[in-house]
């Protein structure tokens, strides 16, 4: 098999992440499929997990920080009464207990608990780093590691469905919410332990689930040509939407090309961050900052053409 000539490929693609398989292991697949010289992910999912897991290609990449700061929403399933080494359904049981009878309405105060703004432990099973190693490798050798609570957010948290020993979740949280962890105290809180048993990552920073494809899907799109596979990339801003849209004018580009600062007649919030545009043909420049009166570079995309306006 000859060597992969990889290109230049700009933008999102959203993966419907399949069971078993690591988001590195997924990334690879897809950057493979497109032959993008560059990718990354935004925010880890556990082989264990489905679902959304945005993809970055390219330029792109300079923008995946804030899709890992973006809100998520998740649906899962809990199981009550059994706790396990890992918290999910791939751990060794460690405890299997009763599960009390509660009513709707007693089960929906105690689940308030766990909505707003809660303080959580992160679990050892998680790739969270400790002296450059993630916590699982410390967990894996029966070492446990001290680790600091730390403030997440969870907007909405509601029941979809239950049975006696289970509680299916739909839950909108925060950056850095551990749904492992949500599970394991919502069966503390019970007094009988639980554990994940599945996990489905709906969407994350907006996104749309109808736009995700499986890796089966992007493997027949690439059947017709890597044209109709690149017709799945969605721009490079969308990674950015949620910040302000300013427009350039030629003039007003070029000069931002070359990192000079532009005067900012329209009073923009200081310290914000806004999109940047090309006016005259909408070409997205990249992310600028308001700082003294001006806008000036924070991040922006290689338009190499832009010199050459």
């Amino acid at each position: 098999m000859g060597k992969t000539q990889w290109r230049q490929v700009d933008g999102v693609v959203l993966l419907n992440k399949p069971l078993g398989l690591s988001s590195n292991q997924a990334l690879q697949k897809v950057r493979r499929l497109y032959r993008a010289a560059k990718a990354g992910h935004t925010g880890a999912l556990d082989p264990l997990a489905t679902g959304m897991l945005p993809l970055c290609l390219g330029e792109a990449t300079k923008f995946s920080q804030f899709l890992l700061d973006a809100d998520k929403r998740y649906v899962t399933c809990i199981e009550l009464g059994v706790r396990t080494t890992t918290g999910d359904k791939e751990g060794e049981v460690l405890s299997n207990e009763p599960v009390p009878v509660l009513s709707d309405g007693e089960l929906d105060v105690l689940l308030d608990r766990f909505r707003g703004d809660i303080t959580q432990v992160p679990p050892m099973y998680s790739a969270l780093k400790y002296e450059g190693k993630p916590l699982y490798e410390y967990a894996r050798q029966g070492i446990t590691i001290e680790r600091k609570s730390r403030l997440v957010t969870i907007r909405s948290l509601t029941v979809l469905e239950r049975t006696n020993d289970t509680l299916t979740l739909d839950i909108t949280c925060s950056k850095g919410t551990y749904i492992r962890t949500i599970g394991e105290d919502i069966g503390e809180a019970l007094g009988c332990g639980a554990h994940l048993k599945t996990l489905h990552r709906v969407s994350t920073a907006g996104y749309n689930p109808k736009d995700m494809l499986t890796l089966e899907e992007f493997e027949a799109l690439l059947d017709s040509g890597e044209a109709t596979l690149d017709k799945r990339l969605m721009p490079s801003d969308t990674a950015v939407s949620h910040f302000e849209k300013v427009r350039l004018s030629d003039f007003e580009s070029k000069e931002m090309s070359y990192g000079r600062p532009l005067s900012d007649s329209r009073n923009y919030v200081p310290e914000t961050l806004v999109r940047l545009f090309r006016s005259s043909d909408d070409l997205f420049l990249g992310l600028g900052v308001i700082k003294d009166r001006k806008i000036k570079a924070y991040r922006l995309i290689n338009t190499s053409e832009l010199a050459q306006k």
